[in-house]
């Protein structure tokens, strides 16, 4: 990816990828401990998102 939001590939293999894993794994435990939906999964990240989204 050439995009300007695009990590390049040292970030990938770093901070990036480590991130990535953490969040999916606290998104399971939020799915096992609350029995939530995965759409209630993806409400949160939405707006955990829109906090970092530039305001339109």
């Amino acid at each position: 990816m050439t995009t300007p939001y695009s990590f390049n590939q040292d970030q990938m293999n770093g901070i990036v990828e480590e991130i990535y894993t953490n969040i999916i794994i606290e998104c399971e435990k939020l799915k096992n401990e609350t029995n939530c939906p995965n759409e209630q999964v993806v409400a949160l990240l939405s707006v955990i998102a829109s906090k970092f989204a530039p305001n339109i």
